[in-house]
């Protein structure tokens, strides 16, 4: 059992304090969701966020970027250094949920759940703050930008110096998750999700008269072909016990249905696990569409966008979530997630501190909570942030007190 008092467990205490503190974070969650920004856009977010954190008397850091900031909350006794980072840009989704709090912005949505992940940073923050006479070490509370837009927010804020004066020792993070149920978490030690490589293909031809093809050379059957060709990059060029997958999102060309197009862009995306293959991948994939695109006549540049690696979470962050989550009295289960080829720039600071993300089960169904990210129609049951407070909060104190560079 973990204890701040000689006789008060972490549940005792957070327990007993969350119940308004958490009405003040959904209350928080429902203002951000209505006012969504992405990437880089997130200046009323950062304004709010700031606004929040400044009430706890916190320093805060904003001046390395125009969105985004950092906090950092001294105790002013010995002890470790822990991150909280939250994610804090939105989506072009328009939505669909019929919310009473629904974005007011139209084209614009908190489809992936950023907005729960803030309320429970600053609901956290609240909550440390409240026992700061009762706290070891420094804690830091990381706001980070364009999570959903490559290449992130990530390293800039790792370049900026986040993990740095004081250095961090451990890192957490979590994320909701629809598929698992409210009052659970979910973890995996090791890698969770896989590397990810961005990129842009620019396929440059001739323009003519789309009766005079043999005139030409057209960009589209060139794009046509890479695509189709890419696919065996993986299928002929990758070891099939070795996971990895490429996929493009958008492709944009021609300007009427008579003339053939001069010049296609595609968007596309490779996902891998294996790190030597992380490394081999955009080198084959460009060899490949240049080669096509030569074939047929084409002009062929492909730019790299971001390189994501793997998140990794650290096994002994694990059983400390494990055992915060379980200490403030949940009850709920503690699921093994799967390995999934999504990615997520937290991995940025995994690899350089020990650290991890656990999913926040947020799925009901009986009140429509159970649309994967990204829908339109996306929701979380609002239950689920006491528990993401309460248990980060746990976490976090539970790290402070026991610490040792993974030793317990």
């Amino acid at each position: 059992m973990i204890y701040m008092d000689k006789h008060k467990t972490i549940f005792d205490i957070l327990k007993k304090n969350n119940a308004g503190i958490t009405n003040a974070a959904i209350k928080l969650r429902r203002k951000i969701h209505q006012y969504p920004e992405t990437g880089h856009q997130e200046f009323k977010t950062t304004t709010l966020l700031k606004k929040e954190l400044q009430k706890l008397d916190l320093k805060i850091v904003d001046r390395y970027a125009s969105t985004g900031l950092w906090a950092e909350f001294d105790t002013g006794r010995k002890g470790p250094v822990i991150a909280v980072r939250t994610d804090i840009d939105a989506l072009p989704v328009t939505e669909q949920t019929g919310l009473p709090f629904a974005s007011k912005r139209n084209g614009f949505m908190h489809a992936c759940g950023h907005d729960v992940h803030m309320a429970v940073l600053i609901g956290t923050a609240r909550l440390l703050s409240r026992h700061k006479d009762k706290l070891l070490g420094k804690i830091k509370f990381i706001c980070q930008p364009a999570e959903e837009i490559p290449p992130g927010g990530a390293r800039p804020m790792i370049e900026a110096g986040v993990l740095r004066r004081p250095d961090v020792d451990v890192i957490l993070a979590l994320h909701v998750d629809p598929t698992l149920p409210t009052g659970s978490i979910g973890i995996r030690d090791g890698v969770s999700m896989a590397s990810t490589y961005d990129f842009d293909i620019k396929v440059f031809g001739k323009v003519g008269h789309a009766a005079l093809p043999h005139e030409t050379v057209d960009a589209i059957t060139a794009s046509s072909e890479i695509v189709s060709g890419l696919q065996q990059v993986i299928s002929r060029m990758v070891d099939p016990i070795k996971p990895a997958v490429i996929s493009f999102g958008t492709i944009r060309g021609g300007t009427v249905r008579n003339a053939i197009a001069g010049e296609v862009t595609l968007q596309g995306t490779a996902r891998t696990l294996d790190p030597a293959l992380t490394k081999k991948i955009p080198r084959l994939i460009k060899r490949a569409a240049v080669d096509i695109g030569r074939g047929l006549g084409a002009r062929v540049e492909v730019t790299s966008i971001a390189n994501y690696p793997p998140l990794k979470s650290d096994p002994r962050v694990n059983r400390f979530i494990s055992e915060s989550f379980r200490a403030v009295g949940y009850g709920g289960k503690v699921h093994q997630i799967p390995l999934v080829m999504g990615g997520e720039d937290f991995a940025c600071y995994l690899e350089k501190v020990p650290g991890a993300m656990f999913r926040l089960g947020v799925g009901n169904k009986k009140i429509g909570a159970d649309k994967p990210w990204h829908h339109p129609a996306f929701m979380v049951d609002e239950d689920a942030i006491g528990i993401g407070i309460n248990t980060m909060a746990a976490t976090v104190i539970n790290l402070l007190q026991n610490w040792r560079g993974g030793t317990r």
